[in-house]
């Protein structure tokens, strides 16, 4: 299962917010924002403060992707 964070970016198109500015916001740093362009998992805290800023919950900025088995 992989991790997707593109919900979260099309969320801050809407929101008119850039990656730089969403992680002052909430307080996160540049390698947290780094893991999250490269689809990698974070902490459940670093998205709670997220989902805080953008008044959202997190199925709304994460997707979990079930990779298909090669028959």
């Amino acid at each position: 299962m992989s991790i997707s964070y593109n919900k979260l970016w099309k969320l801050l198109i809407d929101k008119n917010i850039n990656k730089t500015q969403l992680g002052e916001l909430a307080g996160i740093s540049t390698n947290i924002m780094a893991k999250l362009g490269r689809n990698e998992s974070v902490q459940i805290e670093n998205l709670a403060r997220i989902c805080n800023v953008l008044n959202c919950n997190v199925g709304d900025v994460v997707e979990f992707i079930k990779e298909e088995a090669n028959e």
